[in-house]
């Protein structure tokens, strides 16, 4: 029996797993814009499934990675969706497909290029 405050949980199935977090700060090589930054992530998410692994599993992925923290970690629970870095950054799915996220589709770079409004 764990504390209500307890890191990990249990599913269905008894195995433990990690309720997840947010990603620690983080920054590009190089500065970039808003802009560049959502074509970086679109272009992962497009080549994604050419890494292996189910799609549907990359499209669970993809919603928990936009969701809030609550509605992420209910997506990647239904999805069945085995955390191995609480940050996502790590995952497995139950046929043990290995499932790798770069940082800059979890969160902003501390030294995103704020664009000025005109």
């Amino acid at each position: 029996m764990g504390c209500i405050g307890s890191s990990q949980a249990r599913n269905e199935g008894g195995a433990r797993r990690k309720k997840i977090k947010k990603p620690k700060p983080w920054a590009h090589t190089e500065p970039i814009t808003r802009a560049q930054l959502m074509n970086m992530r679109e272009e992962f998410w497009d080549t994604s499934p050419h890494y292996g692994g189910q799609r549907e599993i990359w499209d669970a992925l993809r919603a928990a990675a936009e969701a809030e923290l609550t509605l992420a970690q209910t997506i990647i629970d239904s999805a069945g969706v085995i955390v191995q870095t609480r940050d996502l950054t790590l995952c497995w799915d139950e046929r043990g497909a290995r499932y790798e996220l770069p940082r800059y589709v979890l969160s902003e770079p501390t030294n995103l290029i704020r664009e000025q409004e005109q």
